[in-house]
């Protein structure tokens, strides 16, 4: 098997599986849009080397890590995995990635859509200048500039499922253009041969998301006044400032917060003709193919954790993990279950062949109905 590992690298068969995945999206999907995002895997190693390397992790383990990319298309079939050092930001990953992509395809038109985490001046810069039109989330911090005109002449009220359509600065520090104008009362419509300094911003509101936003910061807040009094001893946690050498509360970083629950914002090149805001919301909220893909691979498919030392071994290994999660999703969509279920359900059935006297005797498990429904969904597929 580990030999098979240098073989894999050998023989570029990543290339070759991603080449078979892209044909199978462009002929049962849409590859016209695709989602981005990343994962770490961690290693059971004590030194890191140049690849594996202690970074951020949101499980905080000090183990060494990579720093994995996918891309998949909008129904979560997968199209491109890439491996990073441990540290690498996660901001630096996806350009890399989609230039790879848009390489071996040969493609020049598409959207690409990431979350709030890819939200850097200079990526958006690049894939705006390589032809290609990007949805990002927006960081809810940002809302305050973004919004100024729209709480100055309608307030802080919101109704739910409003959406509001606007421009953001490209300058992610927000000197280099201005936003909304608080003298005018309609928002600017975004025009890139207009506005050459912003991107477009669509705001919208949840009343549900306002609700779960409200009980986080209430959360945030309890920790907040637990470790400010002395009952909690923490790094400090959001909400507390030092002021003369003690903890305080930062009520007016509190204050701010509450007024911008419910708000979830995106980023994008495209103009208001080709997309209209509720697409564009709604292509966003496909991420989360991304993130179940994610987690087949690391529980179903038993990604981590890795026990390889070299790159190309580690290389492999993801190889194996894309060409996994490529079948697991072909079956998922042929059958209508869940890999999991699949597995379950199919790993029973056993044949064996035993020989007594020189002849051969085939012992096999009775197929149940459900195996039976699962490769006969797969043989009407096929056909």
């Amino acid at each position: 098997m580990f030999r098979s590992l240098q073989r894999a690298q050998a023989g570029d068969y990543r290339s070759r599986i991603a080449k078979a995945c892209f044909a199978h999206a462009a002929t049962h999907g849409d590859v016209s849009l695709v989602l981005y995002d990343v994962t770490t895997l961690y290693f059971e190693a004590e030194k890191e080397d140049e690849l594996r390397k202690v970074g951020y992790s949101k499980e905080r383990r000090v183990d060494p890590q990579i720093v994995v990319g996918l891309l998949i298309d909008r129904h979560g079939f997968p199209l491109e995995i890439g491996c990073y050092e441990g540290n690498k930001a996660e901001t630096l990953t996806i350009v890399p990635i989609v230039r790879d992509f848009q390489k071996r395809h040969g493609l020049t038109d598409m959207v690409v859509v990431a979350d709030a985490g890819m939200l850097s001046s200079s990526n958006l810069r690049d894939l705006d200048e390589a032809g290609l039109r990007f949805i990002v989330g927006s960081r809810v911090t940002k809302a305050p500039k973004d919004l100024e005109s729209h709480f100055r002449w309608h307030g802080t009220a919101f109704t739910d499922g409003q959406i509001i359509d606007t421009i953001t600065p490209r300058d992610q520090r927000g000197t280099a253009a201005k936003t909304s104008d608080p003298a005018r009362r309609a928002e600017p419509v975004w025009d890139p041969a207009v506005h050459t300094k912003s991107w477009r911003a669509v705001w919208a509101y949840s009343t549900k998301r306002a609700v779960r936003d409200t009980k986080t910061l209430t959360l945030q807040e309890n920790k907040a006044r637990a470790v400010v009094a002395g009952e909690k001893t923490a790094r400090t946690p959001r909400f507390v400032k030092t002021r003369n050498g003690s903890t305080v509360l930062d009520d007016a970083s509190l204050t701010r917060a509450r007024g911008l629950v419910g708000l979830k914002g995106y980023v994008t090149n495209i103009p208001l003709t080709v997309m209209p805001a509720s697409e564009v919301i709604g292509s966003y909220h496909d991420l989360w193919h991304v993130e179940q893909s994610f987690r087949m691979s690391k529980t179903d498919l038993r990604a981590r954790p890795m026990f390889h030392h070299t790159r190309d071994a580690i290389e492999a290994h993801l190889t194996i993990v894309f060409a996994a999660l490529a079948i697991a999703r072909y079956l998922q969509d042929a059958t209508g279950l869940s890999i999991k279920r699949i597995v379950q359900t199919l790993r029973p059935l056993q044949q064996i062949t035993v020989r007594i006297a020189g002849h051969d005797h085939v012992a096999a498990d009775p197929i149940t109905p459900t195996a039976q429904a699962i490769l006969d969904a797969l043989t009407n597929d096929a056909q």
